[in-house]
């Protein structure tokens, strides 16, 4: 079906290269050439970017001319129009039959100009849409904060006139090994989908190491299908199907103890379709993304919960994290910005929205409640908590702030990461080191903890001093709060993704924790993008 669409588009392109060449025939009469200028003015006048490009042009065309460039520019958008689905776009909005039709029917030099317009706006979208996303991601969710790299509409085309057509469309997608990576996988589970899937579903809410019957046969037989397991006639749970399960565990962001509990069952159970759905959604992702991330860059993965340093596309730290917890008030954002630098023995700023949702009410009870914190007035004074009246004052009207000095008890720990930003996140240590042997790790206020801070120091203090361990040492042990500036600013990006890959290996798939997967995912699908099964 595939291929005989884009037969059908190349004849229908053959043949509107043979019907425009009598436009372009030389001696063609100047009321000609007014009438195809003044239909492209007229229709590019309710586009600015479109109108502003063919002002600058004088009017004339780029796709409708008989051969020659313009040909080729019409052959390599609807080549890239038949190649949209490849890349998880809504190929029905870009309705290359309707476009085909128009041309067709473009029997006048005034028919023709409208014609050109209408190319030059798919040509706008799909480029767009191809470069950094289908979807206005803040439109999708509110903890989506990211900044897409938007280029100006007009420069599209500008660009695209003295390009090589094909070329241009070739370079329009991300060119990240990660997106490249993310095709593959997508195509691979295309022709999966084709061939029904991975099988039966496993009829069991758990399975365990001994165990067996109908059910381990076909927990058996799932994980063949998905290649975790050779091939294997056992009807038992035994040290081979164990590991099996075990390596889906580590694939997916599960405790890996080969047992298949009701966590590891409900993912082994997920579908084709639904992974697929990911990694499409992965795709669109990345298609925000599509910018420099830094030679040396953190990336926190929210779904992952992990926290990485990389050095030339390669992780040369890694450390487990606790991201925002689920209510909405606490869900960590997706956003870029720049460490600049860390603080040693912090002092808790308590923000404000903790302050009164949580300390307020417990201080209006008891006043010597949260006796860890410092009451502080507006000129930054301790207050004595006798001195003050509580029970007067609301989530509104409460004049004070409160802080916790530097210890080992600090909600911060002894370091935190500081990327300004108006969100008031950022990554620091914690006490509360309980939290990292669990499998899900949401329970902060949208802040990232991290397990290992003095080494994740450590490692961006290497690139400034042949000490790193003795410089954090000399500014811990004095106790006092200390800021230590990184002479090289690095970018720190909080990514989502419940599908990513890896250079070798298999693609590894998270929980959407947030639900924010499935909102862009029934996003894309409003839009027209539709799972396709591959044969071959």
């Amino acid at each position: 079906m595939f291929m005989a669409k884009r037969r059908i588009g190349y004849a229908l392109i053959a043949a509107l290269t043979v019907m425009f060449s009598q436009f372009a025939a030389p001696g063609a009469a100047q009321a000609q050439v007014t009438a195809f200028k003044q239909a492209v003015a007229e229709a590019a006048a309710r586009d600015k970017d479109i109108a502003a490009f063919y002002q600058a042009n004088d009017y004339k065309g780029i796709w409708t001319g008989g051969f020659g460039r313009d040909a080729s520019r019409r052959k390599a958008l609807f080549e890239a129009i038949a190649s949209a689905d490849e890349h998880g776009l809504p190929v029905a909005r870009y309705d290359a039959e309707g476009l085909m039709a128009r041309l067709k029917a473009a029997k006048t030099a005034r028919d023709r100009g409208f014609a050109e317009v209408e190319m030059s706006r798919t040509f706008l979208e799909l480029a767009r849409d191809m470069q950094t996303g289908a979807l206005v991601p803040s439109r999708i969710d509110d903890g989506i904060k990211r900044a897409v790299p938007y280029r100006e509409r007009v420069s599209y085309l500008v660009n695209f006139a003295k390009s090589n057509p094909r070329g241009f469309f070739r370079a329009l997608p991300p060119k990240t090994h990660e997106y490249a990576r993310l095709m593959k996988e997508k195509l691979r589970l295309e022709r999966l989908l084709a061939k029904g899937g991975w099988g039966q579903k496993v009829p069991a809410k758990s399975l365990k190491p001994g165990q067996s019957g109908n059910a381990v046969v076909i927990l058996r037989n799932r994980l063949m299908a998905m290649g975790y397991l050779r091939r294997s006639s056992s009807q038992t749970y035994d040290a081979n199907l164990q590991a099996a399960v075990q390596q889906f565990q580590l694939d997916h962001g599960l405790a890996a103890d080969g047992v298949a509990g009701a966590g590891t069952m409900t993912e082994i159970n997920v579908d084709v379709a639904d992974r697929l759905k990911s990694v499409i959604v992965a795709m669109e992702r990345e298609r925000w993304f599509n910018t420099e991330r830094g030679k040396r860059h953190v990336l926190v993965n929210i779904t992952d919960f992990t926290a990485k340093i990389l050095d030339n596309d390669k992780v040369t730290f890694e450390t487990r994290s606790v991201v925002g917890a689920t209510s909405h008030d606490r869900r960590t954002p997706e956003f870029s910005d720049v460490m600049e630098f860390m603080v040693i023995n912090p002092t808790w700023n308590v923000p404000r929205s903790i302050t009164v949702k949580e300390y307020l009410p417990m201080l209006k009870r008891n006043p010597n409640a949260a006796g860890h914190l410092r009451i502080v007035d507006s000129r930054g004074r301790t207050v004595s908590r006798g001195a003050v009246n509580f029970g007067a004052y609301n989530a509104k009207t409460f004049p004070f702030a409160l802080k916790q000095p530097p210890s080992r008890r600090n909600a911060l720990g002894l370091v935190k990461f500081m990327f300004p930003n108006k969100y008031n996140i950022y990554l620091h240590d914690t006490p509360a080191k309980n939290l990292f042997a669990r499998e899900t790790r949401a329970y902060s206020h949208g802040c990232i903890r991290l397990h290992q801070p003095f080494e994740f120091a450590y490692t961006l203090l290497a690139k400034q001093t042949r000490d790193p361990q003795g410089e954090f040492k000399r500014h811990l042990d004095t106790g006092r709060e200390s800021v230590v500036p990184l002479e090289q600013p690095v970018p720190v990006h909080l990514i989502y993704r419940t599908a990513y890959t890896q250079a070798k290996g298999r693609t590894q798939f998270r929980r959407d924790i947030y639900g924010r997967d499935a909102r862009i995912w029934n996003a894309l699908a409003k839009a027209g993008v539709a799972l396709r099964a591959v044969q071959g």
